[in-house]
């Protein structure tokens, strides 16, 4: 059943984290996905518009995981306006049919076959939504 979700490019993304967190971070939040209890959490720095470092803590199902991994690869550099347009293109992906994101986060069309299973649509888009709120509040 779940064959299609767990392949090995997700497994391996979802291998790839580490806990870590930052000395000083310019914001930090916290995401809950209260249908299955994942959770994760960001540190960020922003150097003017941009994400300068980031680090995560995370305990989610492998595709919570994976996400996290895709935007932990790509974050550095990243604006808020990169990262809103991700979020959006994901959540499009997943919940209308809608094309994989494009640009740094492309690697995000691994996760398209996770738009058949409703459930985990919140923890895929965790890290997403952690990472927008970090990045408002850095910039307040």
């Amino acid at each position: 059943m779940f064959d299609d979700l767990y392949n090995t490019d997700i497994l391996t993304l979802s291998a790839s984290l580490k806990n870590e967190a930052l000395n000083s971070p310019d914001a930090t939040a916290r995401k809950v996905s209260k249908l299955c209890g994942s959770w994760l959490e960001i540190d960020v720095k922003v150097d003017g518009d941009k994400v300068s470092e980031c680090a995560l803590r995370v305990q989610a199902c492998a595709l919570g995981q994976s996400s996290a991994a895709i935007l932990k690869e790509a974050i550095i550099g990243a604006s808020l306006e990169e990262l809103t347009a991700a979020r959006g293109a994901l959540r499009a992906m997943l919940k209308d049919g809608g094309e994989a994101p494009k640009g740094r986060f492309a690697k995000l069309s691994l996760l398209k076959g996770v738009a058949g299973y409703p459930a985990r649509h919140t923890s895929t888009l965790l890290a997403f939504d952690a990472a927008i709120e970090a990045v408002v509040k850095a910039g307040e």
